[in-house]
């Protein structure tokens, strides 16, 4: 029987393969520079069809261990929608905007999703390596499984201290605190995803911090372990719509060469 952490000590034999893409760099590189947040939004709105293949793009990020701790709540009902402008202060970043989406890191989907990806695994008609087997039935619970009221947080801290002592060793997530920058992570990439997306198909978005999170939460109906992430406005910018020229620092301050 395959360790369960042998799918990180030496490359599984997996039984597929799939060529890169060829790829446009400088048309990447043009929606990349494009994408600003944008605070004031025209009265055009976005394609229905355009936001659906936008989510789909959404959920292609990637994510730790495919465990896809996300949710992404696109807001259509008009008074929920009201409501969430409140809730995001009334910023005409959310108040302009044709389309609102409610990011949400859940902590709690993991054990679900990973019964899934098992699934998957066990349908497909390639040969799974077993390693890979392994990890989902094996090692995830134990990394991912954090006991009732996080009880299992301290215990789990000391196990990871102790066998690191040896050898380098993932030091969480133990407990609430690291299941949330886990989950929260992942989210994140998704969130990029989407406001990428709609850049390349000729809209715009904004992300934003500044609101209620606990009312967000109640207003879309969601279970404690759902955090709330961002809410991202989106539509086509208006002439207006973007407060001043970018400002970046240094880039000596963020790149190192080590």
């Amino acid at each position: 029987m395959p360790k369960a952490t042998e799918i990180f000590e030496k490359v599984p034999d997996f039984d597929y393969s799939e060529n890169a893409t060829s790829t446009n760099p400088e048309e990447f590189e043009k929606v990349v520079r494009s994408r600003r947040s944008t605070r004031i939004y025209t009265d055009e709105p976005i394609p229905e069809e355009i936001m659906r293949r936008c989510l789909e793009l959404t959920l292609l990020a990637p994510n730790s261990s495919n465990l896809q701790p996300w949710e992404f709540h696109w807001v259509r009902d008009r008074d929920k929608k009201t409501e969430l402008i409140r809730l995001c202060l009334g910023q005409p970043a959310a108040a302009t905007a044709q389309e609102l989406i409610v990011c949400v890191a859940r902590l709690d989907t993991w054990n679900r999703n990973r019964k899934m990806m098992i699934e998957a695994m066990e349908r497909s008609d390639r040969e799974v390596p077993a390693s890979a087997l392994a990890y989902y039935r094996r090692l995830a619970p134990l990394a991912y499984n954090q006991g009732p009221f996080s009880i299992f947080g301290p215990f789990k801290k000391l196990v990871f201290w102790a066998l690191a002592l040896r050898k380098p060793m993932p030091r969480g997530p133990a407990g609430k605190a690291d299941m949330r920058v886990w989950a929260h992570k992942s989210t994140a990439l998704g969130c990029e995803n989407l406001m990428l997306s709609l850049r390349a198909f000729g809209y715009d978005s904004c992300p934003m911090e500044g609101m209620d999170s606990t009312r967000v939460r109640k207003l879309l109906k969601l279970p404690r372990a759902a955090e709330i992430c961002m809410v991202i406005s989106a539509g086509k910018r208006a002439p207006q719509g973007i407060y001043g020229e970018q400002i970046r620092f240094d880039p000596s301050l963020f790149l190192f060469e080590v």
